[in-house]
């Protein structure tokens, strides 16, 4: 069904739109920036912490597998207890945790002390992550609850572009990083509400009957998307190394998806608010199909190649804070739990299959696996097509 034109509920027309509401809003957003910096700034030092540590390059990999459980797939059990405790705690100590965790990741004596280090750190991005966006569901206005979530988003996409600039300090002058999280974390906890989302006590049953119906074909589809995209950008080394290209223009190239991404995601938001969560959701991803498919097998050498990595990058990911406000407005008494779910449930999960597109380059091609990885998005898109227009009710 179309989405409601009834005016807003009057406990929704109370929240304020200016002042609390924006600072609330501007400090959970600091924070996703800050967080995912600091989160993007691991793969780039895993040589570094290979050398430090003795380890091998299995072992150091092993690290943004134990990150990527901790933060992402235990994302939607961290925003259960993040609803059952003052969630200014959650919203505070998820970018000190990752911060003190990540940049401390050379002065630890050894590496088991290392995994547990980062293990730390992604628990405390798994906090954040369902309690800021929860925040930003609370008090943003219903009418424009899609441009609010997709700016809180394009936080997180800007922190994930600077996190390697993070990384090139190198190991030794890494803590001076933590410093920044440290006085975003004060300023969140002094500016956020304290207080639970509810005060009755919810059953487990509750929380599983959340992850059903649409949510979980809303979930089906995220994944679907994030392989696609994960893939490609898993491909991209070895399709621009067999062209022969290198690293300046596979850094450009992400670096513009980064931005697209962040761009495509305000885009996309804004849209959503006046036409609808699931048309903008199918629109988005089904015509980025052809052009992806251009991308995948063009090259820095074309020169629409740069341009139309912009476009492709804006187009596939404005459905992501789509998707995280219609999973709220699916669950509007658990936004924080169903944000998660979207978060870091779905790119978790897609996460743990990206090795099968690299099981699929090596039996064929980097070139032909990034295609497959590509045609996920019309089941995707098929998926989106089939949901239903939520309701733009208050949230508690």
């Amino acid at each position: 069904m179309r989405a409601s034109s009834s005016p807003a509920a009057p406990a929704a027309r109370r929240l304020p739109v200016a002042g609390p509401a924006v600072a609330v809003a501007v400090a959970v957003t600091a924070g996703h920036f800050i967080n995912d910096a600091y989160s993007a700034m691991l793969t780039p030092l895993t040589p570094a912490l290979q050398a430090r540590y003795g380890v091998s390059i299995a072992a150091v990999t092993l690290l943004s597998s134990v990150y990527s459980l901790t933060s992402s797939v235990l994302q939607p059990l961290l925003g259960i207890l993040g609803e059952r405790i003052d969630r200014r705690y959650a919203a505070a100590l998820g970018p000190l945790l990752t911060g003190v965790g990540l940049t401390l990741m050379g002065f630890v004596p050894w590496f088991g002390a290392l995994v547990l280090l980062v293990a730390v750190a992604g628990f405390g991005s798994g906090f954040f992550h369902p309690a800021g966006a929860a925040y930003v569901a609370q008090y943003s206005p219903p009418d424009k609850r899609g441009l609010w979530a997709s700016l809180f988003s394009a936080g997180g996409t800007a922190g994930m572009a600077l996190g390697p600039v993070f990384a090139g300090v190198g190991l030794t002058h890494l803590p001076w990083f933590a410093l920044i999280g440290v006085v975003i974390a004060a300023l969140t906890f002094a500016v956020t509400p304290g207080g639970t989302q509810k005060a009755r006590r919810v059953g487990l049953a509750e929380y599983a009957g959340i992850f059903r119906g649409p949510l979980v074909w809303l979930w089906g589809m995220a994944v679907l998307r994030s392989l696609a995209s994960m893939g490609y950008n898993a491909m991209l080394p070895f399709m621009l190394l067999a062209k022969g290209f290198g690293a300046r223009e596979v850094a450009v190239t992400l670096a513009v998806f980064a931005v697209a991404s962040a761009a495509g995601g305000i885009l996309g938001g804004r849209l959503s608010d006046r036409y609808g969560r699931t048309p903008v959701l199918r629109a988005a991803i089904l015509a980025s199909v052809p052009f992806f498919a251009l991308l995948i097998l063009s090259s820095p050498a074309n020169w629409w190649f740069y341009p139309l990595t912009f476009l492709v990058g804006a187009a596939v990911n404005a459905s992501i804070p789509v998707g995280v406000v219609t999973a709220q407005e699916y669950a509007p008494g658990h936004v924080a739990v169903a944000s998660s779910i979207m978060m870091g449930f779905s790119w978790g999960f897609a996460g743990m299959l990206v090795f099968l597109v690299g099981a699929l380059a090596d039996a064929t091609s980097p070139t032909t696996a990034a295609l497959v990885s590509l045609s996920l998005l019309l089941p995707s898109a098929w998926i989106a097509s089939r949901l239903p227009e939520p309701e733009r009710t208050s949230f508690g």
